[in-house]
């Protein structure tokens, strides 16, 4: 109904009832009043029921949510985990390796030497378009030889530079300028194995032999840094490895070089997080009470419909409740020798509230600290010492995946193999499993010759967390759908809210024609009442006379 027209029956009702002296205005509004309130309290019923679903239902998905990432982002930041220490940082640091378990740890270093890269630095020319000299410049490396060949459109220092860096053979080269012009610096990777010669080959013009290195060579570039490799002593055993960062020496620790201090020798040990782990399992006790006084409050059945919860019968909410109901049974962990919450003192009370036995908790601690760390924290493990993970811990589903057709790197051809089935992809020495896989976020690396192992990951309780978190809230999952069921349901109560109001005021307006049409007969016949009696007493008067 449009604006004009609705006017139109608000003016005509309010002059309703001059004529036939009935006050039909005042019927009319009671009539309307009493066909339309009870439709717009019945959608307004179901308006706000539907709100409070909405609301309701946002509340818990939240809930689980920052529930899951509040205890993942604890995780991730390590403070849950057995830490190696070193000593003395500024001579080395040490880390765990991902999903690494390190438990009592006690080792005597002595860093000796740092691996270092060779560099080389040329003379100064006059500036970058000064002419090199054209011919052949032969690059050996341990891979063998590379020649670097300097034609007319590239015989100047950037495009030496340019030519060696597009061989990407291990050698880096860049320009430095200063006040004296203009000089070529080449660097290799970090080891002895990464020395490196450079000869001007027979035929060369005579500027090339400016940027020779190597046995014999004279006047050519000057050796600012000899590659070598670090040499550290471990409990006395010398050991040299090619690069500063080493992950092989102490099972699961990742030892970061800083410093050469020859004669000093640096204790590493291991700190474990007691109170942290304490913490977080309190933590964890007192997150899911309130999570579950959110979900109990939002369905609860009530004494009618008025005090029920909003989210009563709601399938999606009460497979929440099922599923953390589970949390304190679930086995988180392979390792130790107690794999369940319950084991640790988080016991579940009548009323489905969960309290803590601190008692039993430092009892188990002390008994098992490894224990109950990996019940916290989920662990990933191979079963071959030739396999290691390398993969950030939680980006891995918990489960057991087998690694087969394995073929390590070697003579620069990277490493091969399946994962879960599936081929994986090829990084150098790692594998990377495919997407599409099973064991998705997975990475190792193969260290030797091996053709199958397997990986186990552990749920862990972020992993379980995560899990129930990742279906509930999935697209098609429990909570999504209802979800999209409550918004489709607003939609709906739109509609029919807009369908009540034009019904409302098209019975209005048939009111407003009836009564018009009404008022004007009962005009009409008081009209010919009013003749009627005035003849009357005319024949009346005639009659006396």
């Amino acid at each position: 109904m449009n604006g004009n027209r609705t006017d139109s029956v608000t003016s005509i009702a309010s002059s309703l009832g001059i004529g036939s002296g009935i006050d039909t205005a005042s019927l009319i509004d009671q009539l309307d009043k009493a066909a339309r309130e009870p439709k717009e309290a019945a959608i307004k019923a179901r308006e706000d029921a539907n709100s409070a679903r909405i609301s309701s239902l946002g509340q818990a998905a939240s809930g689980i949510d920052a529930f899951a990432n509040a205890l993942s982002t604890l995780i991730s930041g390590g403070t849950l985990f057995t830490q190696p220490v070193s000593s003395d940082s500024n001579v080395f640091t040490a880390s765990a390796l991902p999903g690494a378990r390190i438990g009592s740890l006690s080792a005597q270093i002595e860093v000796r030497q740092l691996a270092q890269a060779q560099s080389l630095v040329s003379e100064n020319l006059a500036d970058l378009n000064a002419a090199v000299g054209m011919g052949t410049l032969r690059l050996t490396t341990a891979a063998g030889d590379t020649d670097i060949v300097i034609g007319a459109n590239n015989n100047n220092l950037v495009g030496l530079a340019r030519a060696i860096n597009v061989a990407n053979v291990g050698v880096t080269a860049s320009i430095v300028e200063d006040s004296a012009g203009a000089r070529l610096t080449l660097k290799s990777a970090t080891g002895e194995a990464k020395a490196f010669t450079l000869s001007a080959q027979p035929g060369a013009e005579a500027g090339l032999s400016r940027f020779a290195y190597g046995a014999g060579v004279t006047g050519g570039m000057t050796l600012a840094q000899p590659a070598q490799d670090a040499i550290v002593k471990l409990d006395g055993v010398e050991i040299k490895r090619s690069t500063n960062s080493i992950s092989d020496l102490i099972g699961g620790v990742k030892i970061e070089l800083k410093n050469a201090k020859p004669g000093s020798v640096i204790s590493l040990g291991a700190s474990r997080p007691t109170e942290a782990l304490k913490q977080a399992v309190g933590d964890f006790v007192s997150a899911y009470n309130e999570l579950r006084t959110i979900l109990t409050d939002a369905t609860k059945a009530g004494t009618g419909a008025a005090d029920a919860g909003p989210l009563k019968g709601e399938t999606g909410v009460r497979e929440l409740q099922r599923q953390l109901a589970r949390l304190t049974s679930t086995k988180l962990s392979n390792s130790g020798s107690i794999s369940t919450l319950a084991e640790v003192g988080v016991r579940t009370e009548r009323d489905g509230s969960l309290t803590l036995d601190s008692s039993r908790l430092d009892a188990v601690l002390a008994a098992d600290p490894d224990g109950v760390e990996a019940l916290i924290n989920p662990g990933q493990q191979s079963d071959n010492p030739l396999v290691k993970v390398t993969s950030q811990m939680g980006r891995t589903k918990a489960g057991s995946y087998a690694l087969t057709d394995l073929v390590a790197s070697a003579n620069g051809n990277p490493a091969i193999g399946k994962i879960a089935g599936m081929a994986a992809v090829s990084a150098e020495t790692r594998l990377v499993a495919s997407i599409a896989s099973p064991a998705a976020g997975l990475v190792i690396e193969v260290l030797g010759n091996v053709s199958s192992a397997t990986v186990t990951v552990d749920l862990g309780l972020g992993g379980a967390l995560k899990a129930i978190r990742d279906q509930l809230l999935a697209n098609g999952g429990p909570i999504k759908s209802a979800q999209a069921r409550f918004a489709k349901e607003t939609a709906t109560i739109g509609d029919d809210k807009a369908l009540a109001t034009a019904r409302a005021d098209a019975y209005r307006e048939r009111l407003v024609r009836s009564f018009t049409a009404m008022d004007t007969r009962v005009t009409a016949l008081k009209a010919t009442q009013s003749y009627l009696d005035q003849q009357i007493k005319i024949w009346t008067n005639d009659s006396n006379n």
